[in-house]
């Protein structure tokens, strides 16, 4: 029997069994990550290998170098995962992966080492989304947290509004009509000389400045739930030209502050805006950026104001991990969804 129809009967009976334990693998961009997650909200271990400082010295990720420590880590990370956990890789209900969005290579990497551990130990192969991962990571940080409800996902690769109607349907609101809002902080930071990775550099020195620049986000869609950050950008990169072209001092924590200040007003009154609109009570933050201190700050402040309840995932959910992809993967398989044969490939992109 080959291992999809193996494999497809074990995928029908752990829907509806009791306790589901999966193995879940990301490895989108610079940290390599195995996990085992039960029942979608318990992290028995989330191990994380982090390439941080091996790309400090090129200020941001290079996909090459990126692939090759993947490729160096992932099986000691699987191990230690496991060993954390304390289970037999036989109690391991399936196998789940982040196939998309993400480095090509890097994804390349995670996708092949869970498609050989699925085959070895024929298992159910999930193929996860690493956008609909993050918005998992608040199932784990809040136990009683269920849908619907809305979600800001801001990342380095992705900003967007969704709707999210139930555990695997969504709708999008509104989204970027350009940059990210983690590639502008990251743009930002290299340009104002900070080290990788930049947004937790711009959130700290931003806190020791003055909010005295008027930077500027897009009017032409101030009537929409869309995001754009590239002219923002763009007038920081200026603002800074033309200061080292007059020889002029540059106030690096001023221009932090009145950058994030911008930012983050624009992320969190579209995102209350979002809230009344769908007459939602509840939302959630998603992504790398959902770690700023100000965007919670504002976002919580919002919300009590208008009556919405709040959720972010604890620090170490919102960046990139394993254990927000085996939630999410549990959630899928409930309804059916993801199975993945063996000609799974990884995508450099993939649909909100």
């Amino acid at each position: 029997m080959d291992y999809i129809n193996s494999v497809k009967k074990q995928f029908d009976k752990i829907q509806n069994k009791e306790n589901v334990l999966i193995l879940s693998v990301e490895s989108s961009c610079d940290e390599t990550s195995v996990a085992i997650v039960k029942n979608g909200r318990e992290v028995l271990s989330n191990v994380i290998a982090s390439q941080i400082d091996i790309h400090r010295r090129f200020g941001g990720v290079v996909p090459e170098v990126a692939s090759r420590n993947h490729i160096m880590a992932i099986t000691n990370v699987c191990k230690e995962a496991v060993k954390i956990a304390n289970i037999d890789l036989k109690e391991i209900d399936a196998i789940a992966v982040t196939y998309g969005a993400g480095l090509m290579g890097a994804l390349l990497v995670g996708v092949n080492f869970a498609k050989a551990l699925a085959y070895s130990l024929q298992k159910p192969l999930i193929a996860v989304s690493h956008v609909h991962g993050h918005i998992a990571a608040n199932y784990i940080s809040h136990e009683f947290l269920e849908p619907p409800f809305i979600c800001l996902m801001v990342s380095g690769g992705h900003t967007a509004l969704l709707k999210i109607e139930d555990y695997n349907r969504m709708t999008s609101l509104g989204t970027t009509v350009d940059d990210a809002a983690g590639e502008a902080f990251d743009k930002v930071a290299r340009v104002l000389g900070l080290p990788y990775p930049g947004g937790p550099e711009i959130d700290k020195l931003a806190q020791t400045g003055e909010n005295s620049i008027k930077f500027t986000v897009s009017n032409s869609l101030k009537n929409t739930l869309n995001f754009s950050f590239s002219g923002i950008k763009t007038e920081v990169v200026n603002l800074v030209h033309n200061l080292n072209q007059k020889n002029e001092k540059i106030n690096k924590a001023d221009i932090a502050r009145s950058f994030e200040e911008c930012a983050t007003d624009e992320l969190a009154s579209k995102a209350i805006k979002a809230c009344i609109m769908c007459n939602t009570k509840k939302l959630v933050v998603a992504g790398g950026v959902g770690a700023n201190s100000m965007l919670k700050e504002k976002l919580q402040k919002l919300c009590t104001e208008n009556n919405i309840e709040f959720f972010s995932p604890v620090l170490k959910y919102c960046t990139d991990n394993a254990a927000m992809i085996g939630s999410c993967a549990y959630f899928m398989i409930k309804d059916g969804l993801g199975l993945a044969d063996l000609s799974l490939t990884a995508k450099p992109n993939v649909e909100l």
